[in-house]
């Protein structure tokens, strides 16, 4: 692969809190507030019911099972993912929410086994146990050097874009912000002095503008070397319709300088647009979490994964090849020909309305095929 190629890694939502909290060497609190489930160690029950035993403590490597091989073998400069879970001690359940999730402190290794090098923080979990619980989780990650985006003590830090150097003189920013469709509460927008995510009150044109209007400032003169990635917390959990307001602003967000728009919220992916040079991806899905063994929304295959990865380079259409997974107890395995398949059709026939055609290589790889 030449120098001037960069390659991102981009994975949809790490929950590594409530019962994957519980499997690794340091559970916290299992007390849950949720209308039918009080103790988090019932969703390991579920996932053991579906999929056998799991091997109690794990070693923090464990959710990320095969992934990291993966990982290893396409050495991406840059990878990012959406952390949905606050990293702290707090018990300050956040109040009208049925659903918190948070990992111990002493757990963050098993986010540091893969290594990422952006969490982006603007979900609708990453204040469930409160500002103190926010404010906590952003100082462990500092602490461990992880860069976050997307979420801040204030305004200014929740926008601000995390920046990583990928050599050569290039940069990548990672800008960050979520949506009431997520399921974000509007009073955890981040203010002057007051701890909160980066919000976007509506996909509309207007927001597109302003949110382009910070990556022109951010970007260096000429844009030379910068790479923007825009990672958004929109849209509903299930389905794979996309609104045409997204469309319309992940459009203003390419002709404003972004080059990939990195969607999330939904538990399963969703489709993919090649749009000019640019690619938007509407929905990642689930990466890790602790669903397996409940019931409902089965026709959507929730328990397959995918990671992304993108490859860009000067003046080319990005290239975008996917690497199928499977979670089986609470474990990341490579999913197998049947169901690489089932995710190639699906992909292929939801994202034709947008043009896109999706088809599976010999290598067991998805890939977005040029257009």
């Amino acid at each position: 692969m030449g120098s001037d190629l960069l390659t991102l890694a981009l994975g949809g939502d790490v929950m590594l809190g409530r019962g994957v909290d519980q499997i690794l060497p340091h559970p916290g609190d299992p007390e849950l507030c949720e209308p039918y489930v009080g103790d988090a160690r019932e969703y390991v029950m579920l996932a053991e019911e579906a999929s056998g035993a799991i091997p109690q403590p794990v070693g923090f490597d464990w959710p990320w099972g095969d992934a990291l091989r993966v990982l290893r073998e396409a050495a991406p400069d840059v990878w990012v993912v959406n952390l949905e879970t606050g990293v702290t001690r707090s018990g300050d359940f956040a109040p009208d929410k049925s659903v918190h999730y948070r990992m111990n402190p002493e757990n963050l290794p098993g986010l540091l086994a893969a290594r990422p090098d952006v969490c982006v923080l603007a979900n609708n979990h990453v204040l469930d146990f409160g500002e103190r619980g926010l404010v906590e989780t952003l100082d462990v990650l500092a602490g461990a050097g992880v860069r976050a985006a997307g979420a801040g003590r204030d305004e200014e830090e929740a926008w601000r874009p995390a920046i990583v150097e990928a050599g050569a003189g290039r940069r990548v920013l990672v800008f960050a912000f979520g949506m009431p469709s997520s399921g974000i509460p509007p009073g955890w927008a981040a203010r002057p002095g007051r701890p909160g995510v980066a919000y976007v009150p509506a996909p509309s044109p207007g927001r597109a503008a302003e949110v382009g209007e910070r990556v022109r400032r951010a970007k260096r003169p000429g844009d030379a070397g910068d790479t923007v990635v825009a990672s958004v917390h929109w849209g509903s959990n299930w389905g794979y319709e996309v609104p045409r307001d997204h469309i319309q602003f992940a459009h203003i967000l390419i002709d404003s300088g972004v080059d990939v728009v990195h969607g999330h919220s939904s538990h399963h992916p969703r489709p993919i647009e090649r749009y000019r040079n640019g690619l938007v991806l509407y929905g990642c899905g689930d990466l890790i979490d602790d669903y397996e063994g409940i019931p409902g929304y089965e026709e959507y295959r929730d328990e397959l994964r995918l990671l992304y990865l993108v490859t860009l380079g000067d003046e080319a259409p990005a290239r975008l090849r996917m690497v199928p997974l499977r979670a089986r107890r609470m474990r990341l395995e490579r999913a197998g020909r049947g169901d690489a398949e089932w995710l190639a059709a699906m992909l292929d026939r939801t994202g034709r309305r947008l043009g896109s055609r999706v088809g599976l290589g010999a290598d067991g790889m998805l890939a977005l095929r040029a257009g």
